[in-house]
C-alpha cells in the first residue's frame, strides 16, 4: 500500500534563555494511505509540533518527510491543497454561522459559489448539524464546534486529515459521537492522523499507532501489539476449590507476566491470551479444580529555459488567487461590520469628530510655508482612512 506519510529524521529544536530545546528529536514514521493512524503520547511529549511540521505550519530544524505524495520542504503549497487540518482550538469565526464559515472555506479552495453552497450543505448533512448550521458559532455546544472543525478541515475533499486531540475537553456523550464520526470517515477511505493522550480512544479507533515521549518514538503498532507489550493479555478464571495452590501452579510458567487472586477469581496477564487457555486449563486439571467460567481479552526544472512561462502563469495565478483570497475575507468581514449598527455609528461618528477636533490645529499647521501640497487634504485623509481601518478592524476582531 502506498505511503500517505513518510518521515525521516524529522526534527525542531526551539531556542530558550537556557539554550535549545529539542521538542521532536528525530522521528521515522510511516503512514499507510486509508488507515487511522494514532500518535499517542502524554503532554509536552512533541505530538502537536510533530503535526504542525506535517501539516506546514512549522518547518523542521532538520529530516524530511513526504506527505500526501508531496515534499514537505520544497512542495509545501502542494501538501496544503491535499491535506485538511483540524488544531486543538479549532478555526470558526464566532460571530458568523457554520454555514457561512463551511461556503467561505470552500470558496477560499477555489470553488465557485454554486459549488461551495453544494459542499457546505453536504457537510452540513454528513456531521448532523442541521439543527444549528445558521446560528453564529458561538451558540454551539462543544460538540457542534468540534464536527463543525472537522467539516472546514474536509471543506476541500482532503486526502489526508489531520486531528489534534479532536475530543479534548468534550463530554462522554459528544466524545462517543465523534468517535463515530472519526471512523466513518475513515471507512469512506480518509486517511487520519490524529494526536491524543486517552488510551482508549487510541485503542477504540486506530489501526495502528505510535507512542511518543520527549520527542522521540519509543514503540509503534497495532493497539493489540502494543498492549500485548506492555501488559499482555488478561485471563480470568472462576475457580471453585483450592485458589492458591491454582494460583502456585500458573505463576511459574513462562507465558504467564503477571498473576493475581481475589473475590474467587484468578487472574492471569499472558503473552496471548486465545493460545494460553489450553495449557492453563491442562495445569489446573491435576488439581481437581472446577471452573465457573474463563474468558480472555486484549486490554532542476526551474532552469530550463522553456519552462519561464510556465513559471511566469503559475506566479500570476498565484497572485490572484492571492488577492481573490483577501477579497472574501475583506467581504466576510465588512458584511459582519454593516450588520452591528454600534459599529457602523463609530465608523461614521469618528471620522466627523476627527475633523472637528483636529482641523483648526492642521488647517494652521498647513499654511506653514513649505507644507506640501495639497494642503490639509495630505493630513486629513490618511489620518481618516488608518483610523476608519483600526476601528474596524477592532470592531470585528
Amino acid at each position: 500500500m502506498t505511503a500517505m506519510i513518510e518521515t525521516r529524521g524529522l526534527r525542531r529544536t526551539f531556542k530558550s534563555r537556557k539554550g535549545e530545546v529539542e521538542a521532536v528529536a528525530g522521528i521515522d514514521l510511516s503512514v499507510d494511505g486509508g488507515e487511522i493512524f494514532g500518535f499517542l503520547g502524554p503532554n509536552g511529549a512533541g505530538k502537536t509540533t510533530t503535526l504542525r511540521m506535517l501539516a506546514t505550519l512549522l518547518a523542521p530544524t532538520a529530516g524530511d518527510a513526504v506527505v500526501a505524495g508531496a515534499d514537505l520542504r520544497r512542495e509545501s503549497a502542494k501538501v496544503r491543497e491535499r491535506i485538511g487540518y483540524v488544531g486543538q482550538t479549532g478555526g470558526a469565526d464566532p460571530q458568523v454561522s457554520g454555514r457561512s464559515e463551511l461556503h467561505l472555506q470552500c470558496r477560499l479552495y477555489g470553488m465557485n459559489a454554486r459549488q461551495s453552497r453544494e459542499r457546505a450543505d453536504e457537510l452540513i448533512l454528513m456531521l448532523e448539524l442541521e439543527s444549528c448550521a445558521d446560528r453564529r458559532t458561538d451558540t454551539y455546544s462543544g460538540g457542534q464546534k468540534r464536527r463543525l472543525d472537522i467539516g472546514i478541515g474536509l471543506a476541500h475533499r482532503p486526502r489526508l486529515l489531520f486531528l489534534d486531540e479532536p475530543t479534548t475537553g468534550l463530554d462522554p456523550q459528544a466524545r462517543a459521537r465523534m468517535w463515530t464520526e472519526v471512523k466513518r470517515l475513515g471507512d469512506d477511505g480518509t486517511t487520519i492522523f490524529l494526536t491524543t493522550h486517552y488510551l482508549e480512544e487510541a485503542d477504540a479507533l486506530c489501526d495502528r499507532l505510535a507512542i511518543i515521549d520527549h520527542g522521540r518514538i519509543v514503540s509503534a503498532g497495532t493497539p493489540d501489539e502494543l498492549k500485548r507489550l506492555v501488559a499482555g493479555d488478561l485471563v480470568t478464571l472462576s475457580v471453585e476449590g483450592d485458589q492458591a495452590a491454582a494460583l502456585d501452579v500458573l505463576s511459574g510458567e513462562a507465558f504467564v507476566r503477571e498473576s493475581s487472586a481475589e473475590d474467587g477469581l484468578v487472574r492471569l496477564y499472558v503473552d496471548r491470551g486465545e493460545e494460553a487457555m489450553p495449557p492453563i486449563l491442562r495445569l489446573l486439571e491435576p488439581l481437581g479444580s472446577s471452573f465457573g467460567r474463563s474468558r480472555s481479552r486484549s486490554p532542476a526544472w526551474t532552469t530550463c529555459s522553456c519552462a519561464r512561462p510556465a513559471i511566469r502563469c503559475a506566479r500570476r495565478q498565484r497572485d490572484m488567487k492571492l488577492l481573490r483570497d483577501i477579497w472574501l475575507i475583506f467581504g466576510r468581514y465588512f458584511g459582519i461590520f454593516l450588520h452591528n449598527p454600534a459599529w457602523v455609528v463609530i465608523g461614521v461618528l469618528q471620522p466627523a469628530l476627527y475633523l472637528l477636533l483636529f482641523a483648526p490645529l492642521l488647517k494652521s499647521v498647513a499654511s506653514v510655508p513649505g507644507f506640501p501640497r495639497g494642503g490639509p487634504y495630505n493630513v486629513f485623509v490618511p489620518g481618516l482612512l488608518v483610523q476608519l481601518g483600526m476601528f474596524g478592524a477592532s470592531g470585528v476582531g
